[in-house]
């Protein structure tokens, strides 16, 4: 364990130092994000924080690679080199969006790339469990199809949630330390091999996150961009291939845990899911492109009910936490009593969001601003506007409007 606590630190750590110049890099190559009616931001922000996460990806694994503990994960596989390419591709793919616009096929191209070299390189799907129907062996031919898949599933997934300061950040830390937590389980109870990857790419993941939030939490002086996005639905997409398509017992005890692990991912990341289903349907009802974007998102409706950055973002991140919480209970106390607990907890959330009265009462008192004749954003005062000049201490501006 005590290895798991130095690759979280170092990934942690080195990703927080390397965002500041990063971010000065971001404002020198003109990767900014201008404010416009899809956003909520106020004020231009460098994007390109992806680059941080990236590299601290890179230090975290190269220190494993000298720990004694990961010397069997990283030896006689090439799994971990597969991790390397992928990552790199997507975190490419990413970085050339946020500099340049890239269009959506040539986006998803990218991603096909990045999912088919971690296929090649080792890291695919074996199993597929259908809910009370048993486990699939996946043939040579259908394992990479269903790889890629997952990939790009994840990737837009995190990417979707990418909305608001620290929300996807966040979301995915907390589903890292879920799927971590999760690994760690199986492994104790002998239905994961030791030289698994699952558990160290999920604690690098928890790493970059946490790394990264200082500079990305409310008022945000940088966005992760694409390239963090994507780089952080991949790392997902390995540790939960990783886990759910090695396993092909069911873990005792699982009464009401009756979802295959590979199913676990659609519960633990709720929120970024349903978002992505809620915009397939949106927009197909609507008949525009399925990569048009919109102002529908889950944090968007949320700030329209009345609450600022600051809570709606702490709402789904509560959000995510009590689905993981849904997912390990029953693994780590073998009762279905135990989500009894989690349950009130979620219905408690989901009133808070919905029906809290205050949240719309003191922005109501603070002023209401009309953007389109069918669109109103209620303002919090406490939301400081979102610097992004060169300074490392920008001026802050008086509330204006959100897009």
């Amino acid at each position: 364990m005590a290895e798991y606590l130095i690759v979280l630190v170092v990934a942690g750590l080195v990703t927080w130092l390397l965002t500041p110049p990063v971010r000065r890099m971001a404002i020198r190559l003109g990767a900014v994000v201008s404010p416009d009616p899809r956003r909520v931001h106020e004020r231009p922000t460098p994007t390109l924080g992806g680059a941080a996460m990236y590299g601290g990806f890179l230090a975290a694994m190269a220190v494993a690679s000298v720990l004694p503990q990961f010397r069997p994960v990283f030896r006689g596989t090439s799994e971990p080199l597969g991790l390397l390419i992928g990552a790199t591709t997507m975190f490419a793919v990413g970085a050339l969006d946020d500099l340049r616009d890239v269009s959506p096929p040539a986006k998803l191209a990218g991603q096909v790339f990045s999912g088919s070299l971690l296929s090649l390189l080792g890291v695919t799907l074996l199993f597929f469990r259908i809910p009370f129907a048993g486990f699939v062996v996946l043939s040579p031919d259908l394992s990479p199809l269903l790889t890629v898949i997952w990939v790009a599933l994840m990737a837009n997934a995190v990417n979707l949630i990418d909305g608001l300061d620290g929300l996807a950040a966040g979301v995915v830390g907390i589903a890292a330390t879920a799927f971590f937590l999760y690994s760690l389980r199986l492994s104790d109870s002998g239905l994961l091999a030791g030289s698994n990857l699952a558990p160290l790419v999920a604690i690098i993941a928890v790493g970059v996150c946490v790394g990264f939030l200082p500079h990305n939490a409310h008022p945000a002086r940088i966005f992760m961009g694409d390239a963090g996005a994507l780089f952080l639905g991949l790392l997902l997409a390995a540790s939960t291939i990783l886990v759910g398509g090695r396993t092909a017992d069911q873990f005792s005890g699982q009464t009401f845990f009756f979802f295959a692990p590979l199913v676990i991912p659609f519960v633990i990341l709720g929120v970024p899911m349903l978002d992505i289903a809620l915009a397939i349907v949106r927009r197909a009802a609507r008949r525009t492109s399925i990569a048009m974007p919109d102002k529908e998102h889950l944090h968007h409706r949320l700030m329209r009910l009345g609450h600022g950055q600051r809570r709606a973002v702490f709402i789904l991140w509560a959000w995510t936490a009590v689905l993981a919480g849904f997912v390990l209970a029953p693994t780590y106390t073998n009762e279905g009593n135990a989500l009894v607990p989690f349950g009130i907890a979620a219905l408690a959330l989901v009133l808070y969001a919905i029906f809290h009265p205050t949240a719309r009462q003191a922005r109501r008192a603070a002023g209401v601003v009309v953007l389109e004749a069918d669109l109103v954003v209620l303002l919090d005062p406490d939301d400081d506007a979102i610097g992004a000049e060169e300074s490392e201490e920008p001026p802050r501006a008086a509330p204006g409007v959100r897009g």
